[in-house]
């Protein structure tokens, strides 16, 4: 069963940084698209930032871009997302998602098939 879990959400500043990390397990991690969403209360998820299974392929949501990279270590079967310039409304529940997608350019929530339980990041004014 494929299991996607993630760490690292906790508040800090405005103009700080943070570093997520999310491991899965029961995936080929090198045909395995993983990405990054976040949903605030009274919002709908959103989508933040995807990469490739290889690893040579990135996408952005706009207003991450120049703030936040995401990567990923095939040799531990993780992903990471580096969150630099941290904005308060960039405080929500930040989850882990994963899918074998083939289209680069592939926001959609519904078309990510795995999903972490989701953690807290809050960004202080």
């Amino acid at each position: 069963q494929v299991q996607l879990v993630e760490s690292g959400g906790e508040l800090v500043q405005a103009g700080g940084s943070l570093r997520l990390s999310c491991a899965a397990s029961e995936v080929i991690f090198s045909s395995y698209t993983m990405g990054w969403f976040r949903q605030a209360p009274g919002k709908e998820r959103e989508f933040v930032a995807h990469i490739s299974g290889s690893g040579r392929s990135t996408r952005y949501a706009e207003f991450v871009k120049g703030r936040f990279t995401i990567s990923k270590d095939n040799a531990k079967n993780t992903v990471y997302l580096q969150m630099n310039s941290l904005k308060p409304e960039d405080t929500a529940v930040y989850y882990c998602a994963g899918g074998y997608i083939y289209n680069s350019h592939e926001t959609r929530p519904s078309e990510f098939r795995d999903w972490g339980q989701g953690t807290q990041v809050t960004v202080s004014s």
